[in-house]
């Protein structure tokens, strides 16, 4: 299996397809509480992503913003339900995180949620911890917030 990582724009048509079917997940997961984080998963123009490719097909995407000085999050990290327990997602993690360095991060923090054991595990063991819940997640009580020095 080839994976390719594909450094992108959130207007993409190969990351929104993917964002799109990550969105139905969610509200599938997560129904009468997704509503809360509509807001926090709309991507500015800067946001960095990536797609992977396999086999030229795109099968999940990852993508993280500054949120100024040296810290990056990590954000709408997807991989097809199809694709899932290849290490693809582990793949784009470390890619990401990449690319934050080379940008000058030397931290990244992200929010997940306890209805999402899967990326709660993937993340720990990727050397991330749980954090106090930041920013939008605050108030959220279903966030799970993590961090990892890069």
């Amino acid at each position: 299996m080839e994976i390719v990582l594909k450094r992108t724009l959130p207007s993409d048509p190969a990351f929104t397809g993917l964002a799109a079917l990550l969105d139905e997940e969610l509200w599938e997961r997560n129904p009468g509480r997704q509503t809360e984080y509509v807001s926090h998963n709309i991507l500015a123009p800067e946001t960095r992503c990536m797609v992977a490719l396999y086999d030229g097909e795109p099968v999940a995407i990852g993508a993280f913003r500054n949120l100024g000085g040296n810290t990056a999050e990590i954000k709408r990290m997807y991989v097809r339900k199809e694709n899932r327990g290849q290490g693809i997602s582990r793949f784009v993690l470390s890619g990401l995180e990449s690319w934050a360095k080379e940008e000058g991060c030397t931290k990244a923090i992200l929010e997940t949620g306890f209805t999402h054991p899967e990326a709660i595990s993937l993340y720990k063991k990727s050397g991330y911890q749980i954090i106090e819940n930041y920013g939008p997640y605050k108030n959220l009580p279903n966030s799970v917030c993590m961090a990892k020095q890069l």
